[in-house]
């Protein structure tokens, strides 16, 4: 057998030495590459674990806020009905009534009692929904009627029970009378 490149005459047993010296020399070269890329890859996976334990502590302080915000939301939404019999005990009074001796503190009392109330909502955030007058937004809004009305179609004409929010929430929706055309 003879080397190609300067016509040299070589035995079987150099080429196999020469190509397992390659392969040892080779092999360093391949474990480094191997470590490099399972380095990046650890690397990599350390990243994607440090904004999975962010994203799940941020969730974790939204909900508690949110939980602090909205605590009372089942209570609110319960005591709505108190407030709205209170408003309808009050204007069921005419004015003949509130100017009755014999009740007048009864009448004071129901004020006292509503205006408490609204402030307590006011503290805990609770506000009522402006309607009358309005474009119906279905957000806020749930429309029961349409009532024939020269006022724009879909305008707020009549308000049958009053909505409130706690905060930025729905605790329920007005429910109300929207204008049509004429028929």
């Amino acid at each position: 057998m003879t080397n190609t490149e300067n016509d040299t005459p070589v035995e079987d047993g150099a080429t196999e030495d020469t190509e397992a010296a390659e392969a040892v020399a080779a092999e360093p070269q391949d474990e480094a590459a191997d470590a490099a890329e399972q380095i990046a890859a650890l690397q990599q996976d350390l990243l994607y674990a440090r904004a999975e334990t962010q994203n799940v502590t941020r969730r974790k302080d939204k909900e508690i806020a949110d939980a602090h915000a909205y605590a009372a939301t089942k209570f609110a939404r319960d005591i709505l009905s108190v407030a709205d019999n209170l408003g309808r005990a009050l204007a069921s009074l005419g004015e003949e009534q509130r100017a009755n001796e014999a009740i007048k503190p009864l009448v004071t009392g129901l004020e006292a009692t509503e205006r408490e109330l609204m402030s307590v909502f006011e503290r805990h955030g609770i506000t009522r929904i402006a309607a009358i007058g309005l474009p119906l937004d279905p957000n806020q809004h749930q429309a029961m009627l349409e009532i024939p009305s020269d006022k724009e179609p879909g305008t707020i004409v009549q308000e049958m029970q009053a909505g409130y929010m706690m905060k930025d929430r729905l605790l329920r929706p007005a429910m109300v009378g929207v204008a049509k055309k004429p028929d």
